[in-house]
């Protein structure tokens, strides 16, 4: 779309205009203008499905030129047999009526266009493979940005300056406050190092985010470059690379690894979102956990994964209208549970609600949050870890040229230098800090965006409801528990007995 020759203005014109003259008109328009021309036509979103016969019937295909159809001899000729064996059209612009594949003088001059095509694609492959080696080399980012960054030019039209960190300039007016891509990441990574109960996982903030009205990722790119959104959801695996990815460090990055200079160094473009500390925490937070976990609830329903059964255990589930939940587990073949209670979701939640507020909602909230430190043991592991690089590349029988190895002296000895520095630098540990907020438990409880968030309230506090059936004394208690894993199951304790109760009874 970026190319005067082949705007889509001139290329519609040139469509028209080569099937008028063939008496035709056109039914639908296959815009594949974010679609690299080297994607095989069948695998176009616009065009494949016509391909494929998925749209219903037409007369053929036309396009503004060969290398329209596609840049690849191979794409092509298979898709102009498929039209020729298929009995239908093939038309471009420049070529007088329909191409006619069984005819060898049109076969070879469609051929010919097509190898030009080609051509031309593997010329501009090769450039652009030259240029991002020449960046690299050049300590220069090149290529398409880590959200939560954004590229700088000095005027609209000049070559990338330098890359800042991404906090909504470049958004309409209207999106500015809101779509900060650089607090939107450094409150996910804070929220999940916070996280002790489990129930928070990268699934869960990807369905925060969504429900909050943030753009996605490829949405924040459409707008900033004054496109409109499609509305796409985050994703809970894309969140996760994105949080363990050393370019969130601002490193200059190579097939997922940092690029190092040539004193051993990564190659720093752009300022870190956070700093080495909590990007070792977030892989730790990541890393995989041996057995698969309990399922961590991403929904917005409020006792989703809080409510079980009281006679059997089994968490109850959503079902009927009016909504109420129920135990499945009898039906499911689990349990011999009979009778299984169901009470009405509306009420269960305005009681639970009830008694949350009262018992919890004047408390000042206080959050744990991660601490980076100051970050002087990342920056002095970083100089050990190049310095300890050096000393094996010596050992494997680098530098051992006169020229190599005075240059390696003179790099041992500054790498030297500031391990001593830093070794004198008073050091503030990485670790979880508890604070209060100026929030009491109600205002966060009122000011939550759904019921989603007001259940990740519930877990903080360790809250699970058991539901008994009708007739059965008490009908619902809802317990506080201690969150930490390895705490005696013992330690829970009821704090409301029945549903009608309107001040909490402890035991």
């Amino acid at each position: 779309m970026s190319d005067s020759t082949w705007s889509p203005g001139r290329q519609r014109e040139n469509v028209l205009s080569v099937v008028r003259s063939v008496g035709g008109h056109v039914i639908a328009w296959s815009d594949d203008f974010e679609v690299s021309g080297a994607t095989n036509p069948l695998d176009r979103p616009g065009l494949g499905p016509w391909l494929r016969g998925e749209k219903g019937p037409y007369s053929g295909i036309a396009g503004a030129a060969v290398d329209r159809i596609g840049r690849s001899l191979v794409d092509c000729l298979n898709t102009g047999y498929r039209m020729r064996d298929d009995g239908k059209l093939l038309l471009t612009y420049g070529h007088d009526g329909p191409w006619d594949l069984n005819d060898p003088v049109d076969e070879n001059r469609f051929t010919m266009e097509a190898w030009g095509a080609q051509m031309e694609l593997r010329a501009s492959q090769g450039r652009n493979r030259d240029e991002t080696v020449k960046a690299r080399e050049q300590g220069r980012k090149r290529g398409k940005h880590s959200y939560g960054y954004r590229y700088v030019r000095l005027h609209p039209k000049a070559n990338i300056d330098h890359m800042a960190l991404d906090r909504g300039e470049d958004m309409p007016p209207e999106f500015q406050e809101r779509e900060n891509a650089t607090e939107i990441m450094r409150t996910v990574a804070h929220r999940v190092l916070a996280d002790e109960t489990g129930e928070l996982t990268e699934y869960t903030e990807a369905a925060r985010l969504t429900r909050a009205g943030f753009f996605s990722p490829a949405d924040h790119e459409r707008v900033m470059s004054g496109k409109e959104p499609r509305g796409t959801p985050w994703e809970g695996a894309a969140l996760r690379k994105m949080l363990v990815s050393q370019a969130a460090l601002g490193y200059l990055m190579h097939k997922g690894r940092p690029v190092v200079d040539d004193k051993g160094m990564p190659v720093r473009v752009a300022p870190p979102l956070w700093n080495l500390a909590t990007h070792e925490a977030l892989v730790r937070k990541f890393a995989p956990k041996g057995p698969r976990q309990k399922r961590a609830q991403s929904g917005i329903h409020l006792l989703s994964g809080v409510a079980s059964c009281g006679v059997c255990g089994f968490r109850l589930y959503r079902t009927g209208d009016p909504v109420a939940m129920t135990c499945k587990s009898r039906w499911r073949g689990l349990t011999d549970c009979q009778p299984s209670p169901t009470i009405h979701v509306s009420i269960l939640e305005e009681h639970v609600t009830h008694w949350f507020l009262e018992t919890f909602g004047d408390h000042m909230f206080m959050e744990t949050v991660y601490d980076p430190g100051n970050g002087a043991e990342e920056a002095l592991n970083e100089v050990i870890t190049a310095r300890t690089r050096l000393r094996d590349d010596r050992s494997a029988g680098l530098y051992d040229d006169e020229d190599d190895a005075e240059w390696y002296r003179t790099r041992y000895s500054e790498l030297s230098a500031e391990v001593k520095r830093l070794r004198a630098v008073p050091v503030r540990p990485a670790g979880m800090v508890t604070r209060p907020t100026g929030d009491t438990v109600g205002s966060k409880w009122r000011g939550a965006v759904d019921d989603g968030e007001r259940r990740g309230l519930l877990h903080e506090f360790g809250v699970t409801v058991k539901v008994w059936p009708e007739g059965h004394s008490p009908r619902w208690a809802a317990y506080v528990h201690d969150v930490d894993p390895d705490a005696d199951a013992d330690k829970s304790f009821p704090l409301i007995r029945q549903r009608s109760a309107d001040v909490p009874v402890s035991h």
